[in-house]
């Protein structure tokens, strides 16, 4: 599960790179000494991770909550919720009157980060806050985290997955901007279909159809079904 956060993690940030990259030079500021621009990036991936981390341990508790007996319906509205994300990526942003609701949302949690990017300590905040931001490679993973069974489980998964977006992220920042058209490698057009795939996968997961790893039959219930007969 921890590899599986990982390299969902690992992926994604490709994606962040090419669309969160003025973010991050943002961050940097104009500035020529290494340590302080390494303290700014470190203080800001750091925040970005604290948010997935505590969004994966409620979404994980969550889970928990409703998991006894509710697996399979929890897997199928998982499901849902990924295949409803990945039609919107596909043409939700192309109707005006989505793309302005969607920009109203955004926008209180833009105002916050600029307020914050005004303080000598701030970056730490600015990343919580970007942590917060709509992406659908961090549903995705929150949605893994819906499913892991637990609370500590859940943040785990969010903390591996924050941690393997770090690598290219601190990369990238480091690096400069030149990376940042290099490495989107048109990302966006092909991660809806990434969310669909997923949501296909978890609703077949819920539909217990009997299909080895795909699909297959609750070992409770398969108990059962051998007691009855």
């Amino acid at each position: 599960m921890i590899s599986l956060a990982f390299f969902i993690g690992l992926l994604s940030s490709v994606h962040c790179v090419g669309m969160c990259g003025p973010l991050m030079f943002t961050v940097l500021g104009k500035t020529n000494s290494f340590w302080s621009t390494s303290s700014r990036q470190l203080l800001y991936q750091f925040g970005r991770i604290t948010s997935y981390s505590m969004l994966g341990f409620a979404l994980g508790l969550l889970g928990a909550s409703i998991q006894n007996g509710w697996q399979q319906q929890l897997s199928l509205f998982t499901g849902v919720v990924l295949l409803f994300f990945g039609v919107y990526q596909l043409i939700g942003r192309q109707i005006p009157a989505i793309a302005r609701r969607q920009q109203l949302l955004v926008t209180p949690v833009l105002e916050k980060m600029a307020y914050w990017l005004q303080k000598p300590r701030g970056h730490f905040m600015v990343g919580c806050l970007n942590g917060l931001l709509p992406c659908g490679m961090v549903y995705l993973a929150l949605a893994s985290a819906l499913n892991t069974g637990t609370a500590l489980r859940g943040s785990l998964f969010m903390l591996f997955f924050g941690l393997g977006t770090l690598p290219l992220m601190l990369g990238a920042a480091m690096i400069g901007s030149t990376i940042k058209g290099r490495l989107k490698l048109k990302f966006t057009k092909w991660m809806p279909a990434l969310l669909i795939l997923f949501g296909l996968w978890f609703v077949l997961r819920g539909a217990n159809l009997g299909i080895p790893y795909l699909s297959p039959i609750p070992y409770s219930s398969a108990a059962n079904d051998i007691l009855c007969k």
